[in-house]
């Protein structure tokens, strides 16, 4: 084949390769592996890395180096088993060559990157390092004609957490999550404009006030965002503030608020609304999602574990941090980066933070804990604590009335979803979400 004729041209003239950024993509590629260390060395989010890392890049260069480090971020247990099959020693996890490799294949492999462009770009990037390691490997991978499995595999950590957790089926249905980026879901804030919007938009809509897209959708390009319509948010993340129901004549508290999907939930729901979180910088964001939609709500900066609010509420919703495990099919750095211990201490600060929100809830009021976590300390485990440590609350059961068809509550009455449910719809984000009723 031409192709493999020009790789082995390419891979015996190694030294013709500028170690500059005058290579066309050098750049965009010196990003991408700024990114990849971020999350795989400093175990920082991806989405707080971006900005630095991606620093002066043009819009689309920029787009570019996020989809090369998210597929290598999504395939990262399969790329690095290719790479241990030609090298004489084990690369430590966090070498430069190996996330070297990992992109360069990432792009060959899965974008469709040609792979003397792949080359090109790779070897300046070990510059003064072990450039003939990197070439040698990426030459062998592509004379033996290297391939991904169908499905990525899950990091054997998640494995062991998920497993006996959850079942086979469960798993399956994760790694088919993670190997493809979501659709576009869109919150309407007129549910009873569901209609309309799908069909201006050309999306789906699962349930009264959502509309799903194809990914790829340029959000400040679509119909309605200037004037507010919609804002961006997974169904699965829309169903805790849609557990409260109408809100007239009712005062919501939204804890850890930013950056304000839920909070825009309730204030279409005309509840008069509380918006509660610590970051200043993450309350901008709210506040300028509630001037696009022109929705109100009042705005507090403040930690969840030393305010003390003026009064109770009739509904309190705490969205509570956690693993974001549930959302590794729109960031899957998340697998790389989050451990038991992780999760653990994630679940220790839940478990105060119901604590202190039970406390405002007025009595006959509603309280909802929800979590983007796949991990059942972040879910089931908090929910049956909880009402063993607050007798006064009650599970209120969720009912279908109140689901998008084909999900359903739980025996005990709580929401789990779960990557294979509406696969065929484009799926879900991971979430629990349980409702809570104080009776006295």
């Amino acid at each position: 084949m031409t192709a493999c004729g020009t790789v082995t041209f390419i891979l015996t003239a190694s030294n013709a390769y500028p170690m500059n950024d005058d290579v066309s993509g050098l750049p965009t590629r010196r990003a991408a592996l700024r990114l990849l260390d971020a999350v795989m060395r400093m175990g920082t989010p991806m989405d707080q890395a971006t900005a630095n890392a991606t620093k002066g890049l043009p819009p689309p260069d920029r787009a570019l180096a996020i989809a090369i480090a998210q597929e290598a971020l999504r395939w990262t247990v399969d790329l690095d088993m290719l790479i241990d099959s030609k090298t004489r020693q084990t690369l430590p996890d966090d070498a430069k060559a190996r996330m070297v490799l990992r992109l360069a294949l990432a792009q060959i492999l899965r974008l469709g990157t040609p792979a003397h462009a792949a080359i090109a770009t790779a070897l300046p990037l070990v510059e003064g390092g072990p450039r003939r390691l990197v070439h040698g490997v990426l030459g062998a991978l592509l004379r033996a004609e290297a391939k991904l499995p169908d499905l990525p595999s899950l990091p054997e950590p998640v494995m062991m957490r998920w497993h006996p957790a959850w079942g086979k089926e469960m798993i399956a249905g994760a790694q088919a999550a993670l190997a493809e980026p979501p659709p576009l879901d869109l919150a309407l804030r007129d549910p009873g404009a569901t209609d309309d919007w799908g069909e201006r938009l050309g999306g789906i809509s699962l349930m009264k006030g959502h509309v799903r897209l194809p990914r790829g959708t340029a959000v400040e390009e679509l119909e309605g965002y200037d004037e507010g319509a919609w804002w961006v948010q997974d169904l699965a993340a829309s169903l805790p503030a849609r557990l409260l129901g109408d809100g007239k004549g009712k005062c919501a508290l939204d804890l850890c608020a930013a950056p304000g999907g839920k909070t825009m939930q309730l204030a279409a729901a005309s509840f008069a609304v509380t918006a509660l979180d610590n970051s200043a910088r993450r309350m901008d964001r709210l506040m300028a999602n509630l001037e696009r939609t022109q929705l109100q709500a009042e705005r507090v900066t403040a930690d969840v574990m030393t305010w003390e609010p003026p009064q109770q509420y009739d509904a309190v919703l705490l969205d509570a941090p956690c693993s974001a495990t549930g959302t590794m099919r729109r960031h899957p750095d998340v697998l790389q980066r989050i451990d038991l211990k992780a999760v653990n201490n994630l679940a220790a600060i839940q478990s105060a933070m119901l604590d202190r929100a039970a406390k405002w809830v007025k009595p006959g009021g509603t309280l909802v804990f929800a979590t983007c976590s796949l991990e059942p300390h972040e879910g089931e485990a908090q929910a049956e604590a909880f009402l063993v440590r607050h007798p006064a609350f009650a599970t209120q059961a969720v009912t279908a009335a109140e689901l998008p068809a084909g999900i359903i509550a739980n025996k005990e009455g709580h929401i789990r979803t779960m990557p294979p449910m509406l696969a065929d719809k484009g799926g879900l984000d991971g979430f629990f979400v349980a409702r809570f009723v104080r009776n006295v």
